[in-house]
Order: C-alpha cells, then sequence, then structure tokens
C-alpha cells in the first residue's frame, strides 16, 4: 500500500464538520479516527488500485453488504469483520458518502480513547 495524497484529502472533506477527527499514517496510507476510534482510511493497493476502507463495525455488517460498491477487506487470507474496501476511483458522491456516514456512526457509538 502507498500513500496518496489526494485521495486522502477526499476522505477528510467526508469527515468535514465532524468535531474530533485526527489523522495518522499508517499501514502504507492515512487512517482518520474520531475520538481514537478508526473511522477509515485511503491508500493505494501494490496493483495501484486507489481505495478507501471504512470501519463500519461488526454489527453494521448487513447494513453494509446492502450498501454499493464496497468489499469486505482480507488481510493475509483472513476476512476482517466490519471492514470494507470501496474503490476510489469507480464510487464517488453519494455512495462513498453512505460509507462515511456508516463508519462515522459507528465510531460515534464506541467508547473515546
Amino acid at each position: 500500500m502507498s500513500y496518496d495524497a489526494e485521495l486522502a484529502e477526499r476522505f477528510q472533506r467526508l469527515l468535514a464538520g465532524v468535531e474530533n477527527v485526527t489523522s495518522k499514517r499508517m499501514m502504507g496510507g492515512v487512517c482518520f479516527f474520531l475520538n481514537g476510534n478508526m473511522v477509515g482510511g485511503a491508500d493505494r493497493s501494490k496493483a495501484g488500485e486507489r481505495r478507501f476502507m471504512f470501519r463500519v463495525g461488526k454489527e453494521n455488517e448487513a447494513h453494509a453488504t446492502a450498501l454499493t460498491g464496497g468489499e469486505p477487506v482480507v488481510h493475509g487470507g483472513r476476512r476482517l469483520g466490519g471492514f470494507y474496501f470501496v474503490d476510489a476511483d469507480r464510487n464517488s458522491g453519494e455512495t462513498v458518502e453512505d460509507w462515511a456516514a456508516l463508519a462515522v456512526s459507528h465510531a460515534r457509538g464506541l467508547p473515546p480513547k
């Protein structure tokens, strides 16, 4: 994975108006946190795919599978529950906003770190 400044900026704009958001470069990209809890991130895969990653939580899996454009994150051959990749070049506007809203809602429901 590699850092993509334009994509990171797009993700940050999705969180405009949300208070207590911080960011940290990690996992080769950048991740965003709400009150210390991960909302998601943005990166470029080894294959060059520009993608967003959203942490929606395991309890929101049914809602997440109903949204368009996402696929579960698989790392090391293992599916990470509650995490989804969304192709940033094929999805924009309302689709990405819906994913961001679900991820922010999940993070708001967690105790601050």
